[in-house]
């Protein structure tokens, strides 16, 4: 019995060790923290797979408990006043300063959006509310975090619309002058999906002559660009990696546009464009948009252009094939489309299958005379900027914040 106990216990070991050691990086830091991290977002995937293969629930809604978790009442302090407002009927929370200035001098805005996939993630979650306080605390700003609707419940461009929406509604003079902002001091930002949506914002405000005001920084953190080329060399390199693995970060482009799981899987095999997306495939050609540096041994091959049948492919239909829009993909928009946009700040990190994303976009914007500071991190992973609460606290995470901090004190 005692020897059944011990085979037993060697091996619920093993199985322990094999399910959280991942081949991880030498280069990244505090590597064990990752797997141990990452062991508990593969529990949940499986768990949602499991769950969607039974018909129980579907996947996202079960990875929805992330969001769930990291939930905190935003509550005000001593230094920061908290509101929750609608700002033309979405959902918005406010943080503005509570010291009282001597002078009636404006101050800076950040209207920040969250990451997590349009499918995932909440301007309410603990690290996007530490981020917004130290925001205010740190650059004396407002900060004005938008809880815009998720897929798949609402598909593109019901995210992208609700941002719109608000970021409208905010640059408005009498808004502006209600909460002290300085019009010219007002940067849009976020983080994956965030990033994503800051930056088709930034195009769309400075298509409309009679915007009277606009934005004059863009800060991008590991945005994700474009949805045509889902194997450039960061998704082949980093498909395993932690936190965001190429079938993840595939599955949220592919809720994003519609529920059927056609487009998954064409959109996993990299089969997924048409006749029209093909034709924009040369804004997201690698081969000639990333340094040599990050080439590495890939050969650039275009994404095989599917021959659908009636207008439709792989069943799924037109108006659900988005991924050409650049307010869904911002990085496909032509040279002339570029050169009017604010001052931009991006974040790429090595260890992410969005990486090139970033870099591309940071190629094409220098190219057309945007001013552009590129913050690459050798050893970082996607979404490490937000893993700044206990137990999953990361050195890079602080690095990270202080960083941007520092940029948009400087540049805002």
């Amino acid at each position: 019995m005692r020897l059944g106990s011990i085979i037993l216990f060697a091996a619920l070991c093993s199985f322990t060790a094999y399910y959280i050691y991942e081949p991880i990086p030498e280069e990244i830091e505090e590597r064990w923290k990752l797997m141990l991290t990452n062991s508990f977002f593969r529990s949940l995937s499986h768990l949602a797979d499991f769950c969607e293969s039974l018909g129980l629930k579907d996947y996202m809604g079960v990875m929805y408990f992330i969001t769930l978790v990291e939930k905190v009442a935003p509550l005000s302090d001593h230094h920061v006043r908290v509101t929750e407002e609608k700002f033309d009927g979405v959902d918005v929370v406010l943080y503005q300063p509570r010291l009282q200035r001597d002078d009636s001098e404006p101050r800076r805005a950040v209207i920040y959006l969250h990451g997590g996939g349009w499918c995932l993630g909440s301007s309410r979650m603990s690290p996007y509310d530490l981020l917004a306080r130290n925001i205010v605390s740190q650059l004396d700003a407002v900060v004005l975090s938008v809880e815009y609707r998720l897929a798949p419940a609402h598909h593109f461009p019901v995210p992208y619309e609700d941002v719109y929406r608000v970021v409208k509604h905010f640059l408005q003079k009498k808004v502006l002058t209600q909460y002290s902002v300085d019009p010219g001091r007002i940067a849009v930002s976020g983080d994956s999906a965030g990033g994503n949506l800051a930056a088709a914002v930034s195009q769309q405000l400075i298509k409309e002559p009679e915007q009277q005001i606009q934005l004059k920084a863009q800060a991008l953190l590991y945005p994700v660009l474009q949805a045509l080329d889902l194997n450039t060399p960061s998704y082949q390199q980093n498909q395993d990696m932690p936190i965001l693995p190429r079938t993840l970060m595939v599955r949220f482009w592919s809720e994003y546009f519609t529920s059927d799981k056609a487009l998954f899987r064409a959109m996993m095999a990299n089969t997924h464009n048409n006749h029209e997306s093909s034709s924009l495939l040369k804004f997201v050609n690698w081969s000639t948009f990333l340094p040599e540096s990050f080439h590495r041994k890939y050969n650039y091959s275009a994404p095989t252009v599917a021959q659908g049948v009636g207008g439709e492919t792989f069943g799924v239909d037109g108006p659900s094939q988005s991924f050409a829009d650049p307010r869904a993909s911002p990085l496909l928009v032509p040279d002339a489309a570029l050169r009017s946009l604010p001052k931009a700040y991006i974040v790429t990190c090595e260890y992410d299958v969005l990486r090139d994303d970033g870099i591309m976009y940071v190629t094409r914007l220098r190219a057309a005379g945007v001013e552009v500071t590129h913050e690459h991190y050798r050893t970082g992973f996607h979404g490490a900027m937000m893993f700044t609460m206990w137990p999953t606290d990361f050195l890079i995470a602080r690095r990270m914040t202080d960083n941007y901090i520092k940029w948009l004190m400087e540049n805002l």
